[in-house]
């Protein structure tokens, strides 16, 4: 793989700010006397955001990787702490240069329309005062990979991380399935003390940052920062309601049937996973390499090309997907954007949930090499409501190839059932986790009894109505720390729920026609963010609408499409 660059050196690397200056210190005392050459000033910027974004995120999936490795750690460390202030400050004077050029008025409005947008959104947020805090906050954010990454258990005298340990929460044997969610959830619970500090600090962190750009509190802020140009907070809020009143009935129901199934007079938290007739459990692949080799075949089914991609990261090793000791917990797609070519980081194990993770990471990667060839990394870097769309839409497309991973049509129902039922799981989970969210911040000056309290509040009105919690109510009420988003990515979450009601509606018209509804699929993830969010919507041929009548009518999609299987 070769990276061309006609800005940044071939061999340039970065060992100190100095690395990096003469490139910032070139940008800010050119000479812009055209428009050519204020749009060639925006692809040289352009060239050394990818430069330098690319540096931080090899640093940070190397520390991902192995979070038992000091050196990888102070490697981020030292991006975050010396090189990122330095970008930051001289990004706000980038700014103010670009929309103060005399030439910034004659460039094509509709072309730049979201650079422009974000760069006057910059400007108003900035703070010199953050610069230094940010950069604190970001490396106290890396804690609780640290924390999570060492959390493991051992069962029947084996070692295992938690991911790995969770795949025996589908063993038909209920004494298991309780012995192994109390081992997890009691391993999760010896670090209640330090997460709860963790986040303690954080919002300590992240609100003096609000109050210090003008805000009343860090929820404002962030939605601006966030740029969320196309929806506001009490969208969100309306959001969290529509799930409660039209997902949450569906939930309940299908719990019910599930105990009913299972006989049993009451369902337990750790009787989610089984079968409910109580069949083992499905085993999807053997290892990451079957799992990608198969991923292939899934996606060259969709469109040989889709397929072709996965095969290049396959063969350029930007891919780590076996669950081991001492990695971060999670996954996630990470574009590159002087590579071009996206790293997928995964935990996995085995089972249906690790298969829907790689179809998901998957269509992120997809979505990285269609918008690959836009000419800026403003048009590159997608918002998550658009990110989020491209990987939940392919996990929907992708459950007719199901037959690369099973060998048998009852298994094929399975995975679908555990697919949709998992979407119908999911958006209660993201309302709660996005209505706690608010609460933290709107009260951040609250105790850790208190935070407790607000969970609880939260999290009720989407709670299963048929689950018995008794007993564990400890564990109930620490569910959220399990949320690396909370700690890590603040407030990066409804996006998921908005990018699901999305992939409903890109499922079903692919349903419909599949062919048509491919081509409008593909032809939004091609504009990248060029384009506000509701005009990519409008290509893919969905809505951009989270409204409580839109997500009743695509929930009732979803449970006729469980009905049939």
């Amino acid at each position: 793989m070769t990276i061309t660059r006609n800005f940044i050196s071939q061999t340039q690397e970065i060992t100190s700010p100095d690395d990096i200056k003469p490139y910032l210190e070139n940008l800010t005392n050119r000479e812009i006397n055209s428009v050519s050459d204020l749009q060639n000033w925006l692809k040289d910027r352009s060239e050394l955001e990818a430069f330098l974004e690319e540096n931080s995120a090899w640093r940070y999936i190397k520390m991902s990787c192995d979070t038992e490795n000091k050196a990888l750690a102070e490697s981020f460390s030292f991006f975050v702490q010396k090189i990122e202030p330095l970008a930051f400050e001289y990004s706000d004077i980038l700014d103010r240069k670009f929309i103060a050029s005399p030439f910034f008025k004659a460039l094509d409005a509709k072309k730049y329309e979201i650079p422009i947008k974000s760069v006057k959104r910059k400007i108003e947020l900035f703070r010199k005062e953050n610069i230094q805090l940010f950069a604190d906050t970001q490396d106290k954010e890396q804690e609780f990979g640290t924390i999570a990454g060492a959390m493991n258990i051992t069962y029947n005298g084996e070692k295992m991380t938690l991911q790995k340990a969770a795949n025996l929460l589908k063993s038909t044997d209920r004494n298991i399935r309780k012995e192994v969610y109390e081992a997890i959830n009691n391993r999760r619970f010896q670090d209640k003390e330090k997460l709860d500090n963790l986040l303690s600090e954080l919002i300590e962190m992240r609100t003096k940052a609000a109050k210090n750009a003008g805000y009343d509190n860090y929820r404002d802020y962030k939605h601006d920062a966030l740029q969320r140009f196309d929806y506001t907070t009490q969208d969100c809020l309306n959001f969290h309601d529509a799930v409660a009143q039209t997902v949450m009935p569906l939930v309940n129901e299908m719990h019910a049937t599930r105990k009913e199934k299972l006989g049993y007079k009451t369902l337990k938290p750790y009787d989610f996973e089984v079968d409910t007739e109580l069949k083992p459990a499905v085993k999807a692949f053997e290892n990451g390499e079957d799992l990608i080799n198969k991923s292939i075949k899934v996606f060259t089914k969709i469109r040989p090309q889709y397929g072709k991609y996965l095969q290049i990261m396959k063969d350029e090793g930007f891919l780590d997907l076996d669950s081991r000791i001492g990695k971060r917990p999670g996954g996630y797609n990470y574009p590159l954007y002087e590579s071009n070519i996206p790293f997928i980081f995964m935990n996995a194990t085995g089972n249906l949930r690790d298969l829907e993770t790689m179809m998901h990471e998957g269509g992120h990667a997809v979505h990285s090499f269609l918008s690959s060839h836009l000419e800026l990394t403003d048009f590159k870097g997608l918002p998550s409501e658009v990110a989020e769309l491209a990987s939940m839409s392919m996990e929907l497309i992708s459950l007719d190839s199901m037959s690369e991973f099973f060998d048998n049509d009852e298994d094929i129902k399975r995975a679908r059932r555990h697919q949709l039922e998992g979407v119908l799981k999911t958006l209660p989970w993201i309302a709660a986790v996005d209505k706690f969210q608010h609460q933290l911040y709107l009260n951040p000056t609250h105790t850790v009894e208190q935070r407790s309290q607000m969970w609880q509040d939260c999290f009720r009105p989407f709670s299963s109505s048929a689950t018995d919690f008794s007993g564990y109510e400890d564990f109930y009420n620490n569910r959220w720390q399990a949320q690396l988003h909370i700690f890590e990515v603040p407030f990066y979450y409804i996006e998921y729920g908005i990018s699901q009601l999305g992939a409903i509606a890109v499922w079903k018209n692919y349903k419909e026609n599949p062919e048509k509804g491919l081509d409008a699929y593909e032809a939004a993830l091609k504009l990248g963010y060029s384009k506000p969010i509701p005009e990519i919507y409008k290509t893919a041929g969905i809505e951009f609408n989270f409204s409580k009548a839109y997500i009743g009518e695509l929930m009732q999609f979803v449970k006729s499409e469980l009905d049939k299987i």
